[in-house]
């Protein structure tokens, strides 16, 4: 009898776009997980992070960014090769409402696949994902960053990221599981390192009893660290998602986490690949790209554990977004303009689409990480 759980965790998966598409709905499981496949079937939980709903229609939601789906059937290539889990906690899994949401869940009980992360009411969006193997208690906590999946209490939509309900929660079950594995998504889009305010974030997770900390959604990989002996990795990059014109980026490059979970102890793996580039699916990287990656990964972990440095590259990144930002705040006003609004003689200029993206900068942490630095005086 084995006396671990070995969890392998991956990043974001997108079934309904590119190249992808296609095989996902020929299910053909060889060209798109390759080599990896035997990883995937090995581990007792196979995780990854569906980036869409699994919906053949449907309407649409009014939201800022893209609306992704992904056709119904797309989901038994990942049955076939050996998930058994999928985080539902991202920004995308309510594009198609609630119609979507319930698509999904009907379809990966139908289909035998466990979910977490999201759920038709607060109760079962918030509800952990619990295992006991070999005689080892496990909960999985999925929570995402405050966009438009996450919607008002008591309505269906992802588990959202609230810092005082969240230390609740880990708290409850790391008193009663042996570990607690809490995977977020969120981030700021193709930036490869946590900002100030999302390191300590995760790190008040390991303080709230949690034994392993894994992000995603930046579509590129992050740095890692070990925090009171709990692993905390920012971000581990896409999954399995195509994407036109982004071969050989950041987009192409991730990294898998096996964990291992004993009683009273944990360990980890980290096994990074190339997906989509050249190549569909995922493919191993040779010697010289491991190498490679090892050096990119270790030059993040530095600047992660000198709080000065990533500061200092935190506020590079928001000086570098500032005109995209600004643009997103404009039009300018005055003090005419608001008295002549204050007595309804001018339209205001804020149109509805405006008003989400509005919404979506205050709402959401990581855009508003930036928005006040560049608004900074």
């Amino acid at each position: 009898m084995n006396d671990s759980i070995n969890i392998l965790i991956t990043g974001d998966t997108h079934l309904g776009g590119g190249r992808v598409k296609e095989l996902a709905l020929n299910n053909t499981v060889g060209k798109l997980f390759g080599d990896f496949t035997t990883k995937i079937q090995e581990a007792d939980i196979s995780i990854t992070n569906l980036e869409s709903p699994l919906i053949e229609e449907g309407t649409p939601i009014l939201k800022t960014g893209p609306n992704l789906k992904s056709p119904v059937e797309t989901v038994n290539v990942l049955k076939n090769v050996g998930f058994n889990l999928l985080t539902l906690a991202n920004n995308h899994i309510m594009d198609y409402g609630e119609e979507g949401l319930i698509s999904t869940l009907e379809t990966c009980h139908e289909t035998g696949l466990k979910t977490v992360g999201a759920g038709i009411n607060e109760a079962n969006k918030c509800h952990p994902f619990i295992t006991e193997i070999s005689d080892i208690s496990l909960s999985i906590i999925n929570i995402a960053e405050n966009e438009f999946s996450t919607l008002e209490e008591n309505s269906s939509g992802a588990h959202a990221l609230n810092p005082v309900k969240n230390y609740n929660l880990i708290k409850e079950y790391s008193n009663r599981m042996d570990h607690v594995i809490v995977i977020v998504h969120g981030g700021h889009e193709n930036y490869q390192l946590p900002s100030p305010r999302m390191k300590e974030a995760y790190r008040f997770f390991i303080d709230s009893g949690a034994t392993a900390v894994i992000g995603h959604h930046t579509h590129c990989f992050s740095g890692y660290e070990e925090y009171n002996n709990a692993p905390i990795f920012y971000s581990i990059g896409n999954f399995l998602f195509d994407k036109i014109d982004s071969g050989n980026s950041g987009w192409c490059e991730g990294y898998m986490i096996n964990l291992k979970c004993k009683k009273n102890d944990i360990d980890y793996q980290i096994i990074p690949y190339k997906q989509n580039n050249e190549h569909i699916g995922l493919n191993t990287l040779n010697s010289k790209e491991i190498r490679k990656f090892d050096k990119r990964i270790s030059s993040l972990n530095d600047i992660i554990q000198n709080d000065m440095k990533l500061e200092e590259k935190f506020l590079e990144y928001c000086q570098s977004k500032k005109n995209e930002y600004s643009a997103y705040i404009e039009p300018h006003s005055n003090k005419y303009l608001h008295a002549l609004r204050n007595r309804g003689l001018f339209p205001s200029l804020i149109s509805d689409r405006k008003r989400r993206l509005i919404l979506n900068l205050i709402r959401c942490e990581a855009h508003r990480d930036v928005l006040i630095n560049i608004l900074k005086p």
